[in-house]
């Protein structure tokens, strides 16, 4: 009887990815991304590529064809098809699409998670306390279990009728919300709320630094505001973020100047000092440390593979 039902749910789970293939295909028919809903994005890519630095939006990330690795701070994530990638903090990381072609592009959706939305499923569930009140991650992979993948192409579905959109979209990404809190990833999700654990004070963390990323970093007045020690709360910031605070502040400076010189055309003495260096030179180090090139070669190669 378990062998029949579970090859009844393998077979309901490759019929759900294949159509999730099927519809992502249609809407999104050139590499790229597109956001067909309010906090609904769609991605595409027909080939691997390189590195893409950016920061990931407390969200669930599906992939229906291809795979992908993540790596934020020190930790490495790698997802494919039937997995799904949670995060519940604003966090700096770096993507790759590892797995992708002409044939079968690599096709995934990101669905935003609003926490005031996470909060009333999590009260009105009853799921409220977290099974374990230790450091958890803000970001990790899991396989897709056959309800949440059922909810998750449901909501895909009504893209195509956008006044059913309008009107059951919000029921829909509650039942998703749902079974995410009653899946695997549960406890993490339940953090996101800023219910209980460190989570809360390390989401204020993150917060803090993300507004003042351009000024010194100034660690012991930080964990005195949130009330712990500062070996305490490198620990926690760490434990969740998978990088230490200064770590941090440091990858969100060197993306907002790689930004102003792609976007604003400075150069890069100047985007160096508007996010905070003061030695133009220490800047250019660190910037060649994280992405591989000096900042105008950079962002030279960058301008050339846009206009490709």
């Amino acid at each position: 009887m378990k062998n029949t039902q579970s090859h009844a749910t393998d077979k309901r789970m490759q019929i759900n990815l294949q159509e999730l293939t099927d519809r992502i295909t249609r809407t999104l028919k050139e590499d790229g991304d597109l956001e067909p809903q309010p906090g609904l994005f769609f991605y595409r890519n027909s080939k691997p590529g390189r590195p893409v630095h950016g920061v990931i939006e407390p969200s669930l990330c599906v992939i229906a064809q291809g795979s992908k690795v993540c790596l934020i701070g020190d930790d490495v994530f790698r997802y494919a098809p039937a997995q799904y990638l949670i995060s519940t903090m604003n966090l700096p990381l770096v993507g790759e699409v590892t797995e992708a072609s002409t044939k079968k592009p690599y096709l995934s959706l990101r669905l935003a998670l609003d926490p005031a939305i996470v909060t009333s499923v999590m009260v009105e569930s009853g799921n409220v306390n977290p099974s374990n009140e230790g450091k958890i991650k803000a970001v990790d992979v899991s396989p897709m279990d056959a309800d949440l993948f059922d909810a998750t192409l449901r909501l895909v579905r009504l893209i195509e009728t956008p006044d059913d959109y309008r009107i059951l979209s919000p029921l829909v990404i509650r039942e998703v919300i749902y079974r995410l809190l009653t899946g695997s990833q549960g406890d993490r999700l339940r953090h996101l709320a800023t219910l209980g654990g460190q989570s809360p004070r390390m989401a204020r963390a993150v917060g803090t630094l993300r507004d003042n990323f351009d000024k010194p970093l100034r660690v012991e007045s930080l964990a005195k505001d949130l009330g712990m020690s500062v070996s305490g709360f490198h620990a926690h910031f760490k434990a969740v973020t998978a990088m230490s605070p200064l770590q941090f502040q440091k990858q969100l400076r060197l993306q907002e100047a790689r930004r102003l010189m792609l976007n604003e055309s400075l150069d890069a003495a100047e985007a160096g000092y508007r996010v905070g260096y003061d030695d133009a030179s220490h800047f250019s180090r660190e910037y060649k440390r994280h992405f591989g090139n000096p900042p105008m070669r950079d962002v030279e190669e960058m301008r050339k593979l846009a206009a490709v």
